[in-house]
């Protein structure tokens, strides 16, 4: 007699009726899911993203590569001008070394203008 009374009035509660626990059950499985499909999209978006982050990173190393590279070369190559100069300074003649000082600027200046 007393399962059949909790049976009738499991739903029925003070001030109102209650919704039965399989019927609560069900919405709170339903909000887990809901809950899981978003958690699993954040999941999926911070992937993608780590992944671009990952790609983007590896590019700037081997950019930066290349320019440590360039400018070890471009290094040497102005070391080996300078002392060309300095060879220059110290065995000729100053109207050489005026003649050659007064090429080096004009032809920085056409360079600079044609870049402009």
């Amino acid at each position: 007699m007393r399962n059949n009374r909790v049976a009738l009035f499991d739903g029925i509660e003070e001030g109102g009726i209650r919704a039965t626990s399989s019927y609560s059950h069900e919405i709170d499985e339903h909000d887990n899911e809901r809950a899981m499909e978003g958690l699993q999209d954040r999941v999926n978006l911070l992937k993608r993203l780590s992944g671009d982050i990952h790609e983007e990173v590896d590019s700037h190393n081997r950019m930066l590569d290349r320019m440590g590279n360039d400018m070890d070369s471009s290094r040497g190559i102005l070391s080996g001008t300078m002392d060309k100069f300095k060879m220059v300074f110290e065995t000729k003649s100053s109207r050489r070394m005026f003649t050659l000082v007064a090429s080096f600027v004009v032809i920085f200046l056409v360079i600079y203008y044609l870049t402009r």
